[in-house]
């Protein structure tokens, strides 16, 4: 059985641990402490550290773990150069395995030029980065609004059972803009209903799912026609992401 553990790092960062059998691996550390007292609380080790993109908050706890556990690293092809202690790298396409997990890599370009998506078919799970948040997407700091797209499109053909655990706790910001386009969506609004009562008690919202992004998240919406038509009238899906993007840029 694949056991999946969020952990908080930072102000509202998440690195994740997957464990399965005598495997463990670490998802985006950006820093060391809190990733090993939850190894330690779970007699754990870590074997491999994954990042999905260069980007500090990902990535500072790299070196820390890599000493301590004497771990690899593996980043995204073309990052190698920009991630701290990496080893190794990992590229769109490829099956990548460690020990008893086996990870499937998504090249999913747009916030970043190198961004990959780790995908556990056999636990459900996606880990989508800064790609792909619950109710959001990341910003284009790298990329294009076309890769963008592309990438949230290669993710929404997941299962909609895929569990989504994205990198920050973003959704409750993300749910008042999804509200903004779509005010009267009644999934949109029970939906942000449902992540505002986890906040109160101050739990994570993730994991969310693929079905439910296609459902309440608007960037990923541009893919229906009727969610176009009823935001931008006549317009692409690109044009429409575009226009959303930018929106959201402003937003608040």
């Amino acid at each position: 059985m694949i056991e999946i553990v969020p952990v908080a790092l930072l102000e509202d960062n998440y690195a994740y641990l997957v464990h399965c059998g005598k495997t463990t691996v670490v998802v985006d550390p950006s820093e060391a402490a809190p990733v090993e007292r939850a190894l330690s609380e779970r007699g754990w080790v870590a074997d491999a550290i994954l990042n999905t993109h260069h980007h500090w908050d990902h990535v500072n706890g790299n070196p820390e773990l890599k000493a301590k556990y004497r771990c690899e690293v593996i980043c995204a092809r073309g990052d190698r150069g920009r991630v701290a202690g990496a080893d190794r790298e990992m590229e769109g396409g490829q099956k990548l395995s460690i020990g008893d997990l086996t990870f499937d890599v998504l090249f999913i370009p747009g916030h970043t030029l190198h961004h990959v998506a780790l995908w556990v078919p056999e636990a459900q799970a996606v880990f989508t980065g800064d790609t792909l948040f619950l109710m959001g997407c990341g910003r284009l700091f790298e990329g294009t609004p076309a890769q963008m797209l592309a990438s949230l499109m290669l993710l929404a053909r997941l299962p909609p059972e895929t569990k989504v655990y994205c990198g920050h706790e973003y959704t409750q910001a993300s749910a008042q803009f999804a509200q903004s386009v779509t005010p009267a969506d009644p999934q949109v609004r029970a939906r942000a209903g449902r992540v505002d009562a986890l906040r109160v008690k101050g739990l994570p919202t993730v994991p969310g799912t693929i079905g439910e992004e296609c459902a309440t998240n608007p960037f990923v919406r541009v893919a229906n026609e009727a969610f176009r038509n009823l935001v931008y009238p006549g317009e692409s899906q690109l044009s429409a992401f575009t226009a959303l993007r930018l929106r959201k840029d402003s937003y608040k």
